[in-house]
C-alpha cells in the first residue's frame, strides 16, 4: 500500500529539475553582471518607489506554477523549469536584503548562501536518478506519465519503447490497458533538441575518453593537491602572522582553512594509495575535491563573491576527469522526457 500512496517521480524530473536549477544560476550571475556593468540602477523609477527584482521572481514563479497546475504535457513541463528556474534565480539573488540591513545586496554571505542553495539543488536530481527499486504500481504509473504525454503531442519511438519496457510483462488490466495505449498513439517527429542528442552523446564520450587518459589523471592529481596545499599553507601563514586580524571575514578564511586543509589530507591519502588500491585512491581525490565543491566554495563564495566562479569551474572539470577514471566508459541510457 505504501507504493500506492507513496509519492511516484515524474517522467523526466532529473532532467527539468536540472535546466530549474541552470536557469536559476544562469539567472544570478546575468543579473550581478548587468547591475554591475549598469551602475546598480534603480528598477521601478527614481524617488522613493523601488520593485525589486525579487517581487519579479515571485511573480515568474507564481506564473510557472499556474502552468504547472493549468496544464499538461512536455511543452508545459519544458516551460515551467525555465521560467520558474528564472524566477526563483531573481527571488534568491536578494537573499541578503531578508537576513540583514541595509545595504542587504551586497551583504558578503549572501553569495554563499546562494551557491549552497543552487549546489544542494543540482545534488537533488542525481538523488533521484539513483533510485531504481521501482514497485510495480510506481513503473505503471510512469508509463502512464509517458502516454499522457504522448495523448498531447505524441510520442517518439524512444519515448514509445521507454513507456513500453516499464510496463510489458506486467500482469494487471492496467498494464495491459497501457501496452493497448502506447501501441495507438500517433508517432512524434524528435524535436530539434532531441536529433542533437546523439552528438551530444558523441562529445560527451570523446571527452570521457580523453579524461579518461593517464596524463589527464596525473595532472588533476597534481592540480588537487596543489590548490589545497596553497590555500591551507597561504591561510595558515597569514593566521599566524597576524594577517587575519583585520579581514573583515575572518570567519570564512577560517572555513576556507579548514576545508583546505581538509582536502589536502584527503588528496594525500589517495595519492598514496593509488598505486596499490587504485578505486580507493581515486575516491579519495574524489573525496579531496567534493569537500572542497560543496564546502569550501561556500566559504571562498562569501570571502571573494562571485570571482569564485572560475575557481569553481575548474574543480568541476577536475572532478570530471576522475570520475572518469571511477566509472568504466561504456554506452549509456538516454533519459526520456
Amino acid at each position: 500500500m505504501r507504493g500506492r500512496r507513496g509519492l511516484v517521480g515524474a517522467t523526466g524530473a532529473t532532467a527539468h529539475l536540472r535546466l530549474f536549477a541552470l536557469s536559476g544560476i544562469a539567472t544570478v550571475l546575468v543579473t550581478r553582471a548587468f547591475l554591475a556593468l549598469a551602475g546598480y540602477p534603480r528598477l521601478g523609477g527614481g524617488g522613493r518607489l523601488h520593485i525589486a527584482h525579487m517581487l519579479w521572481g515571485g511573480l515568474l514563479m507564481m506564473a510557472a506554477t499556474l502552468v504547472a497546475l493549468g496544464f499538461l504535457g512536455r511543452t508545459a513541463r519544458l516551460s515551467c523549469a525555465v521560467v520558474g528556474g528564472i524566477g526563483f534565480g531573481l527571488f534568491i539573488d536578494e537573499v541578503g536584503k531578508q537576513i540583514t540591513d541595509e545595504p542587504g545586496y551586497f551583504y558578503r554571505p549572501a553569495a554563499g548562501i546562494i551557491y549552497l542553495t543552487f549546489a544542494l539543488l543540482l545534488l537533488l536530481p542525481r538523488l533521484l536518478r539513483g533510485r531504481t527499486d521501482l514497485t510495480p504500481e510506481q513503473r505503471t504509473a510512469r508509463a502512464a506519465d509517458l502516454a499522457l504525454t504522448g495523448v498531447a503531442s505524441g510520442l517518439t519511438a524512444a519515448q514509445r519503447q521507454a513507456a513500453t519496457g516499464l510496463v510489458e510483462g506486467g500482469r494487471s488490466e492496467t498494464d495491459e490497458a497501457l501496452l493497448r495505449l502506447l501501441a495507438a498513439l500517433p508517432e512524434r517527429e524528435p524535436s530539434r533538441w532531441e536529433r542533437l542528442r546523439p552528438g551530444a552523446a558523441r562529445v560527451r564520450g570523446a571527452l570521457r575518453r580523453a579524461a579518461g587518459h593517464r596524463l589527464a589523471l596525473t595532472l588533476a592529481v597534481v592540480c588537487v593537491l596543489t590548490e589545497a596545499l596553497l590555500f591551507a599553507v597561504w591561510l595558515t601563514v597569514a593566521g599566524l602572522g597576524g594577517d587575519l586580524a583585520y579581514e573583515p571575514q575572518r570567519g570564512a578564511l577560517m572555513g576556507i582553512l579548514v576545508s583546505a586543509v581538509a582536502s589536502a589530507v584527503l588528496g594525500a591519502a589517495g595519492l598514496i594509495r593509488l598505486r596499490a588500491d587504485r578505486p580507493t585512491g581515486l575516491r579519495l581525490l574524489r573525496a579531496a575535491l567534493l569537500v572542497d565543491i560543496l564546502v569550501g566554495q561556500i566559504f571562498k563564495f562569501t570571502a571573494n563573491q562571485f570571482a569564485s566562479v572560475t575557481e569553481l569551474v575548474f574543480d568541476l572539470c577536475l572532478l570530471w576527469v576522475i570520475s572518469a577514471h571511477l566509472t568504466p566508459v561504456g554506452p549509456r541510457a538516454v533519459p526520456v522526457h
